[in-house]
């Protein structure tokens, strides 16, 4: 027969045993439960803005106020002698075991509510009558009284959390201890930028033209087999911010995508947003800072709550970190006061925003934050309306020229390559600015466009008939992400789709998406087949084939291109415009004319070349071609800007004979 544990008297040995008894319970049933929830929820702590002092407190009061609390108890009820305080002790462990046996039962068992609590408190009668009977127990939660040092050191110290109470380093503002878990978000969207356009003839990034799209090549991961959704921005776009194909046809509003990147990242991230046709970031969220509860109170109040959870016989998600994906009233009614568009064209009248402005606004918010930032900008980049050349130089053209056509498909061609290369010096500002600003090596980096465009002729655009004809120009687009740290290039082939964008971003960032998405993260393993789809309609998706587009033939320009010309003889006249732009030129304006049209008599055979000159030096050849609707038959785009000077310039066109001979059209 087992020996009955002796009667404990009220010396001090036999109350701090009874202490360390209820230590070691309570480190099992609150202690150890509520400090691994908190350690893998640093989240929590950084929405509420908690310092290291505040989260070191809350441990401390974690760990040691119940054991203090249910000691002090006991203690009191040793004022109604030896055999009052035996019972509450005894009472007290039953409690705590049956509170455990709760937290065990949830997860072993298919038991819940009443039936789970009986189980607990016949476990826990059974427990308080083994300690009553039995030295073993007792001698056991003594052992176990050990647990709270070594649950508060694992948080400490090995938890996710512990990058936020412990940091590794101190770099002031751009060396938060966030950055270890959430680090800086730069993401750029380009619009209507097909991956052929910047492809040399080796199938890599054009260096010699587009040495900074080369440069990003270079250190960062380029997914080389990446295709949009969509060839229409007010679905392509949602579709990338959400992870999710299209779906309905809807405006690209908050209000009809409430989940998407700036909803899911807004609460532990400041963003600065600039949106140029979409209004996917609610006011509560770009516009208006958020101010989270801080303070020491509300970690209290919140660890609280877990705690209640924790020990409900119910099933319950506990995790703090949702705390910040909740609005609040103001938040809700912030941003159910702006009406909901119907029209998916509702932002239209903003495309004509001065992009480089937009993008100056964008490179001036690229400074280290005291904070986790994402920095967004939809830049309507080299999408048309083409104004600019590589240099950054604007030019005018008519608004009714030709994007179809013999010689009109491939002047647009030309002139969005122009534009591209301004867009590249563009990306070059990109990656100076967050080197000098010190954020390159701690940001991860995302450059893509939303879709492409075919300027294939016959095929121009990016309708459904683009896509049967030149799926290569409009799905296939540029995506590299330059993840923290990264240092040297690499090329991913894996099949690519925008609603991977989302999840991407959000497994780099290490934030949960609280949704369900089409997209596959690139952390994840690939797709295991190479299916692709597009949305001309929303919920009407078409299967598109082929994997990483060869590149397209070099243009290949004229050999008179770049040659000098003297006096050549008449050969005819010429109605040339604008001839007036010439006459007093001022580069410093930041605008040329470099766009020349005109009309000629009729006499003049369709395909007849027609060289541009610029002050003496052939800078275009182009064909004659029908007259359009506005009464053109020809044009051409100077995309070489050290040809003009300031001042006047002299502007000639020559007809260029069969023969290869050149004849000086008088221009009226």
């Amino acid at each position: 027969m087992a020996e009955p544990a002796p009667r404990r008297g009220p010396g001090w040995r036999a109350e701090a045993g009874r202490f360390a008894e209820v230590g070691g319970l309570l480190g099992l049933v609150v202690t150890q439960p509520v400090l691994d929830v908190l350690g893998r929820s640093p989240d929590f702590f950084l929405f509420h803005r908690a310092d290291r002092g505040e989260i070191l407190l809350l441990v401390a009061l974690v760990t040691v106020v119940p054991t203090l609390a249910v000691g002090l108890l006991g203690a009191l009820s040793g004022l109604a002698g030896t055999t009052v305080r035996s019972a509450t002790h005894t009472v007290v462990l039953g409690l705590l075991v049956a509170a455990g046996a709760v937290q065990a039962g949830r997860h072993g068992t298919p038991l819940r509510g009443v039936p789970l609590l009986l189980l607990a408190a016949v476990v826990g009668a059974a427990a308080a009558a083994a300690h009553r009977r039995w030295r073993a127990p007792g001698r056991v939660l003594r052992l176990a009284g050990v647990g709270p040092v070594v649950f508060v050191a694992l948080f400490l110290f090995v938890s996710p959390t512990s990058v936020v109470v412990l940091p590794r380093a101190e770099a002031g503002a751009a060396g938060v201890a966030a950055g270890d878990l959430h680090p800086p978000v730069v993401m750029l969207i380009l619009d209507e930028l097909p991956l052929v356009s910047l492809l040399g003839p080796d199938g890599r990034v054009d260096a010699a033209r587009f040495p900074h799209f080369a440069e990003l090549a270079g250190g960062s991961t380029w997914y080389r087999n990446a295709t949009g959704v969509s060839g229409w921005t007010p679905y392509a776009l949602p579709a990338m911010l959400t992870g999710r194909y299209p779906a309905k046809a809807a405006a690209p509003h908050y209000g009809e995508y409430p989940d998407n990147l700036f909803t899911a990242f807004g609460g532990l991230y400041d963003i600065r947003a600039e949106e140029s046709i979409t209004r996917l970031c609610p006011p509560s969220r770009c516009e208006t800072p958020v101010n989270p509860e801080q303070g020491l109170g509300v970690l209290v109040r919140e660890t609280g709550t877990l705690l209640s959870r924790l020990a409900a016989p119910v099933d319950s998600r506990a995790d703090p970190e949702d705390s910040y994906r909740e609005r609040t009233r103001v938040e809700a009614g912030m941003d159910a006061a702006e009406p909901v568009p119907a029209d998916p064209k509702f932002r239209w009248d903003s495309l004509d925003d001065n992009q480089p402005a937009r993008f100056t606004s964008f490179l001036a918010g690229l400074r280290p934050a005291p904070r986790p930032t994402l920095h967004f900008l939809h830049l309507l980049m080299p999408h048309s309306p083409w104004a600019y050349l590589p240099s950054g130089a604007r030019y005018e053209a008519p608004d009714d020229l030709p994007n179809d056509g013999a010689g009109w498909a491939e002047l647009a061609r030309q002139r969005h390559l122009a534009q591209l290369g301004y867009t590249d010096r563009l990306i070059g500002e990109t990656l100076r600015t967050l080197r000098a600003n010190g954020l390159y090596d701690r940001a991860l980096l995302m450059v893509t466009a939303d879709h492409g465009v075919s300027f294939t002729a016959g095929a121009q655009g990016r309708g459904m008939d683009a896509i049967r004809a030149a799926a290569d120009e409009v799905a296939w687009v540029p995506m590299f992400v330059k993840s923290p740290g990264q240092q040297t290039g690499r090329i991913d082939d894996r099949n690519w789709q925008h609603v991977d964008l989302l999840p991407t971003v959000a497994d780099e960032a290490a934030i949960r998406l609280p949704w369900r998405v089409d997209g596959r993260s690139a952390r994840q393993t690939p797709r295991p087949d190479d299916g692709k789809v597009f949305y001309d309609r929303p919920a009407q998706p078409t299967p598109i084939t082929g994997g990483v587009p060869a590149p397209l033939p070099p243009p290949a320009p004229h050999p008179l291109v770049g040659t000098e010309v003297g006096d050549r003889p008449p050969g005819g006249t010429a109605d040339v415009a604008p001839l007036a732009a010439f006459r007093a030129v001022d580069p410093d304006t930041g605008g040329l004319p470099a766009m020349i049209w005109g009309d000629l008599p009729d006499d003049v055979p369709d395909g007849t070349p027609l060289a541009v000159a610029v002050n003496g030096r052939v800078g275009a050849v182009v064909p004659v071609v029908p007259r359009d609707a506005g009464g053109r038959r020809f044009a051409a785009l100077i995309a070489d800007d050290r040809l003009y000077r300031a001042g006047a310039n002299r502007l000639d066109l020559y007809r260029i004979a069969p023969d290869g001979t050149l004849r000086r059209l008088r221009s009226g």
